[in-house]
């Protein structure tokens, strides 16, 4: 029992002295250090203390005094204190606080990592079944050099994407809009890849609907069509009416399909971050960028609130036109949630399939809607800054009377008040021939180099504008992706929201052809620009214009005056005074901090030479043990952290070098 007592005192007089050291290093260190690895410091410091007492005792404990004792004691625990200290900062060095994560977190990255290498081989192994693991390995030369040998690879690739699931598919139907990434075969082959899937049994969608309503859905529709309208991989549509007879259609996101996605963008990610450090194809493209833009896109359109929301801006856009003829379906907010998503129905057939109402429509009166639709996008892209991205055959319906609905609003563009500016500049450039004009309006567009050369750049949109701008040609999407071919081979990155705009009206000319057959997409949208700049050319424009500048302006007009007067106050007073912000550019203080610690390296690595040579030259010191001296012990500690600092100091300049 008494033992027990004394190691029941003894525990909370351990506990609280490696308390105690640890807050005292943490305290000493000045820096937020993981409380797990600073207890753990404190426990070393406990640990070391009576070995270090036993080294610095004299060999007759009897001998010392009271005043002595404590003065070893002290000098124990400090030595001790320092030593978890040292550990504490190697530590930090080679494992920074935060780079290990926590039991829990490990036990959960675990799971994820198992799932995720289960994922990542059968994709590895659907890859190498359809040919294509010698694209995997980035050897030079190990790509499709002939037309033949192309084709063939743009198959396997297709059919491998197809096999892999929802996001590979996605992931194919955007590059199949990205023509200065890969060649025309692989762009006209996986233009073929379609989104569909077999239907999710109703009483899956039913969970589904309820969970998300929050109450039954009879209490929230007055009947609801079992059997799908159409089926996705991410989502499938039913035809329902409101309790007050209201037609709408109810989009339901397939059960589990975000965590699939999610488990599949993480495998992507990290193929995309491997392709681009082991081949050069990958490097060449920006694999990382693209996949995280795709990433992102694809986690828009899994949360149904975006394409709601999406909805009301773009409906808001084209009430403002309503000649157009263009709408889309109506949200009903109060229904609508993260994976569910309740809008109007609206009246038309699919474009694909409207072969026998444009037939009754006409000629002419086809021209007009094809016009008016790109019209809306115009106004969509450089008026408002909200553009549906995804403008394909199948997101458009055709109503008996010509006018238009756009559906499947989970992908819309978004351009800034400058990036639309740049881009009217750039059309307007290009209907005017005017080279100069439209390569400064594409350096303000993209992401440009530390080094371009400009003229050349001229050169080369002088050639495209003469070689698709001219009157009568009907080329847009060959043109669209010469000019994104120029862009990469001048090291121009295009940024997504402008990828975007080029991609959306790569895929509208298909539209518009498939409304019109021989539509001219670049005649009409010079005729469209063209008339734009004359309707802000007009009187009653310019006078509008003209006042929106001045009011811009006129804050700065007012401050001006006062302004003026300080400097001239200052210039007489002599107190005038310029502040520069040195190392304003992160590559600089990069450089100099770089400069800095090396030249730390070198003088603590010197420091510690020195004081190496003499401990060594300076006798034994005081004897740790019988055969351990303190000064040898000290001296050739401090030259080995000499020698591996001036190491690693070299080996930086070799490289360098």
């Amino acid at each position: 029992m008494e033992r027990a007592g004394a190691v029941l005192l003894f525990v909370p007089f351990i506990v609280g002295t490696v308390w105690v050291f640890a807050v005292v290093i943490r305290r000493l260190l000045g820096v937020r250090v993981g409380w797990v690895r600073t207890l753990l410091a404190g426990l070393l410091a406990l640990l070391t203390t009576p070995p270090v007492l036993v080294a610095l005792a004299p060999p007759d404990p009897a001998s010392v005094s009271g005043g002595e004792a404590f003065l070893l004691g002290a000098t124990a625990i400090v030595i001790s204190a320092l030593l978890a200290m040292a550990a504490l900062v190697i530590l930090e060095v080679l494992l920074p606080t935060g780079s290990l994560p926590g039991p829990v977190e490990m036990w959960r990255g675990a799971r994820r990592r198992v799932a995720r290498t289960r994922r990542y081989s059968t994709i590895v192994r659907i890859a190498v079944r359809h040919g294509l693991g010698r694209f995997l390995r980035g050897r030079p030369g190990s790509g499709p050099h002939s037309a033949a040998a192309r084709r063939k690879a743009a198959r396997e690739l297709r059919e491998a994407l197809d096999e892999a699931g929802v996001t590979f598919v996605k992931m194919g139907q955007v590059l199949s809009t990205r023509p200065e990434l890969l060649p025309a075969e692989f762009v006209e082959e996986l233009t073929a890849l379609q989104d569909k899937a077999n239907p999710v049994p109703w009483a899956s969608v039913e969970a589904v609907l309820t969970t998300e309503l929050g109450r039954p859905i009879e209490e929230a529709f007055a009947e609801i069509d079992p059997e799908p309208m159409a089926a996705a991989s991410v989502a499938q549509v039913h035809q329902a009416r409101l309790k007050d007879g209201t037609p709408v259609v109810v989009k339901v996101q397939r059960p589990g399909i975000a965590a699939i996605v999610e488990r599949d963008l993480d495998i992507l990610l990290r193929l995309a971050g491997t392709l681009e450090d082991r081949t050069s194809w990958g490097r060449s493209f920006g694999a990382r960028r693209l996949a995280l833009g795709f990433a992102e896109a694809l986690r828009e359109e899994l949360d149904f609130t975006i394409e709601r929301d999406n909805l009301q801006t773009v409906a808001a856009a084209l009430a403002a036109s309503p000649e157009r003829g263009v709408r889309v379906p109506a949200p009903h907010v109060e229904l609508s949630s993260e994976r569910v998503l309740v809008m109007g129905r609206l009246a038309g057939k699919p474009l694909g399939a409207a072969e026998e109402t444009l037939a009754r429509l006409g000629e002419q009166r086809r021209d007009a809607i094809a016009a008016n639709l790109l019209d809306s996008m115009l106004d969509q892209v450089l008026v408002y800054g909200n553009f549906h991205a995804d403008l394909h055959p199948g997101n458009l319906l055709v109503d008996d009377d010509g006018a238009l609905g756009m559906l499947d609003l989970g992908s819309v563009g978004r351009l800034d008040a400058g990036t639309r500016t740049s881009i009217g500049q750039l059309l307007g450039a290009v209907g005017r021939g005017d080279s100069v004009a439209a390569s400064d309006a594409l350096l303000q567009l993209v992401d440009r180099p530390e080094t371009v050369d400009e003229r050349e750049l001229q050169r080369a949109v002088g050639v495209l504008i003469v070689r698709y701008a001219t009157p009568g040609s009907t080329v847009g999407v060959a043109a669209v992706g010469a000019l994104l071919r120029t862009f990469t081979s001048y090291g121009l990155g295009v940024p997504a929201p402008v990828a975007a705009v080029f991609r959306a009206f790569a895929t509208l000319e298909g539209t518009l052809t498939l409304l019109r057959p021989g539509f001219d997409l670049l005649g009409q949208a010079r005729a469209a620009g063209s008339r734009r700049i004359a309707e802000a050319l007009a009187p009653e424009r310019l006078r509008g214009t003209f006042e929106e500048e001045l009011a811009a302006l006129l804050p700065m007009l007012r401050g001006l005056p006062r302004r003026i007067d300080r400097i001239g106050d200052a210039v007489e007073n002599g107190r005038l005074r310029f502040n520069v912000r040195l190392f304003a550019d992160d590559r600089d203080r990069l450089l100099v901090t770089g400069l800095l610690h090396q030249a730390l390296l070198t003088i603590i690595g010197a420091t510690c030479g020195v004081m190496a040579a003499l401990l060594l030259g300076s006798g034994n010191g005081p004897r740790i043990s019988t055969g351990v001296a303190l000064f040898p012990l000290l001296g050739y500690g401090l030259l080995i952290v000499a020698v591996v600092l001036v190491l690693r100091v070299l080996v930086v300049i070799f490289r360098r070098d």
